[in-house]
């Protein structure tokens, strides 16, 4: 039986694969998280014995909490329940609603761009885009930062144009390799504002220089950025003041603004370019009416309310000094993100277990592909919604597992940020 027999090599093939995954300590194991609107980063869980558990949530993009606020929410329902639950297709056939309109003309003010376009969320966006751009713009070169996301590696191999990757954030490297590129040759300059994973943020004024010195387009993401940084939240070409000077801003709705999708802002004529050419945008179901007016609401309550951002960054430095008060080692960097060094996949995931197991901490581990060999990390995540006695929990049991104590019950360890109260409510 030759099908039968093929079909067993392929499985054999899909069970290899994994079992090195398994055996390297890089396979993803997921926690099923049962998330609660009003005591998150609280939520509750069951473990491997079907014992119902809670923990405290230390790896969620949701910054601001924002995912929570009832406003978005009573929003959201509100349109569903006039508009529906879906779209109901593309943006070209029937996918495109006033709601869909009002929420791109408020990213557009918001980058001080001239238009704006959805995805369906920031990794699709940087692939269209990038690919687009790519292939509809002869010769085009890429310049890329070594240390950009996998969407933004993915979109520029996919259109097969030349790259060339320089070192992160060495500006002296990247003109080196602009001079090798012909000045009347289309160029592209590739990065990010926040690089997820160093907590690092990009000279975004020297970028800009060299772009125009060489002639050259930027293209930034600003995922890890959007509703933080700046003036009204708008990311840190807002903080820097130099909004007007990048010619595409990709940014998210899914993180700090707490609801779901992505978007580019450019120029009118870059925005059509895209709309235009874009297959992943062109066949692809618009977001549902609901989410763009939810996202709409949200970018509002950001512009308006600073308190929220002024919360979540004080917490931010809340969390460094407690960590650093207990001898935890983090990597300093300007951005919010705090990286925790742990060598070793196998050690990574196996502290990581024992904080959820132990002390009902959740943090993921950050192991390769995610980061090169040899930069496992545990990558801590503050919002605005975690109190004092979450922060200081989390530092006392990072201090106690790093310090070797990994046999320690959990009931030794103190019980202050699985509690109610301090206005978190019962569950």
């Amino acid at each position: 039986m030759p099908g039968l027999y093929r079909y067993m090599e392929y499985q054999q093939l899909f069970t290899d694969q994994l079992k090195r995954l398994k055996d390297e300590g890089t396979y993803r194991y997921f926690l099923e998280v049962n998330k609660s609107a009003q005591h998150f980063p609280r939520f509750t869980y069951q473990d491997e014995q079907g014992n119902s558990q809670q923990a405290i949530n230390w790896c969620s993009n949701d910054y601001l909490g924002l995912s929570s606020e009832e406003s978005l929410i009573s929003r959201l329902g509100f349109v569903a329940h006039r508009s529906g639950t879906g779209s109901g297709g593309t943006r070209n056939i029937s996918g495109t609603t006033n709601y869909h309109k009002e929420l791109e003309h408020t990213l557009a003010d918001w980058h001080r761009k001239e238009g704006a376009l959805l995805f369906n969320g920031a990794y699709q966006a940087n692939v269209t885009t990038l690919q687009t751009l790519g292939r509809q713009l002869p010769g085009l070169v890429f310049f890329s930062d070594e240390r950009n996301h996998a969407s933004i590696i993915e979109g520029i191999r996919g259109c097969r144009n030349e790259k060339k990757i320089f070192a992160h954030n060495d500006m002296e490297q990247l003109e080196e390799l602009l001079q090798q590129v012909p000045v009347d040759q289309p160029k592209l300059i590739v990065f990010e504002s926040v690089y997820s994973m160093s907590g690092t943020i990009a000279p975004v004024k020297d970028i800009i220089a060299l772009a125009r010195k060489y002639q050259a387009l930027t293209y930034v993401d600003e995922v890890h950025a959007v509703g933080l940084y700046g003036k009204t939240g708008a990311g840190i070409f807002e903080q820097e003041d130099v909004q007007s000077s990048v010619d595409m801003v990709n940014g998210t709705l899914s993180k700090a603004i707490g609801v779901f999708g992505g978007y580019i802002a450019a120029s009118s004529l870059l925005i059509d370019f895209i709309r235009s050419f874009g297959r992943g945008f062109i066949f692809t179901t618009s977001l549902p009416p609901a989410i763009c007016a939810a996202a709409n609401t949200s970018i509002q309550l950001i512009q308006r309310e600073e308190n929220r951002r002024r919360q979540f960054f004080s917490n931010v430095q809340h969390l460094r000094q407690s960590l650093t008060e207990n001898g935890v080692d983090f990597k300093p960097n300007p951005s919010h993100i705090t990286i925790i060094p742990v060598a070793g996949a196998e050690q990574c995931r196996g502290l990581a277990r024992q904080l959820l197991e132990k002390q009902g901490i959740y943090l993921q581990p950050i192991n390769y592909p995610t980061v090169p060999i040899g930069e496992e990390c545990l990558r801590v995540i503050c919002t605005a919604r975690h109190l004092p006695k979450h922060i200081h929990h989390l530092a006392w049991s990072l201090k106690k597992l790093l310090h070797g104590d990994y046999q320690t019950d959990r009931q030794e360890f103190p019980s202050f940020a699985l509690t109610t109260g301090d206005g978190e409510g019962q569950d």
